[in-house]
């Protein structure tokens, strides 16, 4: 556990991630970004859950690659069980960080390890600290940016659509698992980037201020799968989506047993019209 959560020596590819999630500069020649494809995610459908073992996968390229520079505010080291984790494991991965607390009998503040009841640890200690080392550019915390960065939906019309599984909807997730994985090429003719910028077709405009953050065997996965640089993408919009939606199953599971209530209720009040009915009808 501990050397599948290990992120020494990861940090200038961490930094990375800065200008990916919404923090682009123009391009001097912008152009419409293109619709990623729609993927195949498991918990769409009333019946889908989260795919533990790539969640667990999304976590490890989080940590690893997102981290440093990206926080996690509304998620909490214990929820963590919820994708399979076991308490200790929990327990030990959040020992590895260290959170500020107190005051203390002499009224000082002072670092402690986290805890599963901390919320992951931010990699800045506050918003100007996290722009002076970006650039000026601050990087947007992760806990909802699956909902932010759904294509004209968010919130319960985001979950409504991917549980219908509507053809043509572009998810959140899409739009993270192509922007990583599959949006970095070369600059179409015509378009002049910065120096310091890349080419994304999934971006707005096209200009990234960001290197592509993944690369083939970026991530060493515990559990054997080849990490690709889609397979890496692919997994922390999988993870990033459970942040998102912690709840989501728990919500599906209720929605099912109110839909089969509601079902049998109608029945019986179909059963007491006609009975009701027939009675009339006798008199």
């Amino acid at each position: 556990m501990r050397n599948a959560f290990k992120s020494a020596g990861l940090v200038a590819a961490a930094a990375a991630l800065v200008g990916t999630l919404g923090f682009a500069q123009p391009a001097q020649a912008a152009g419409e970004a293109a619709k990623p494809p729609q993927m195949e995610w498991s918990w769409t459908g009333p019946f889908g859950t989260f795919d533990r073992a790539s969640a667990q996968r999304g976590l490890q390229v989080y940590t690893q690659v997102c981290a440093s520079c990206h926080g996690l505010e509304q998620v909490a080291y214990r929820n963590l069980t919820d994708i399979g984790y076991t308490e200790d494991q929990v327990k030990e991965f959040a020992a590895q960080f260290e959170v500020e607390d107190g005051p203390n009998e002499f009224g000082e503040m002072f670092f402690r390890p986290a805890e599963p009841s901390d919320k992951f640890v931010s990699p800045f200690p506050n918003e100007q600290a996290a722009r002076s080392a970006n650039g000026g550019a601050y990087p947007p915390d992760l806990s909802l940016i699956i909902k932010n960065r759904a294509h004209g939906f968010g919130g319960i019309g985001q979950n409504f659509l991917a549980m219908l599984q509507i053809k043509g909807f572009s998810s959140g997730a899409d739009y993270m698992h192509a922007l990583l994985g599959l949006g970095y090429v070369d600059a179409p003719e015509g378009v002049d980037l910065l120096p310091g910028q890349w080419y994304n077709e999934y971006m707005p405009g096209g200009a990234i201020a960001m290197p592509p953050p993944l690369y083939p065997d970026g991530v060493e996965y515990e559990d054997g799968t080849e990490a690709t640089v889609e397979q890496q993408a692919y997994d922390v919009a999988t993870f990033l989506a459970w942040a998102s939606e912690p709840k989501l199953e728990e919500r599906k599971q209720t929605g099912v047993k109110v839909l089969i209530f509601l079902a049998l209720f109608t029945g019986l009040l179909i059963a007491v019209k006609r009975q009701t009915w027939a009675d009339v009808k006798k008199h």
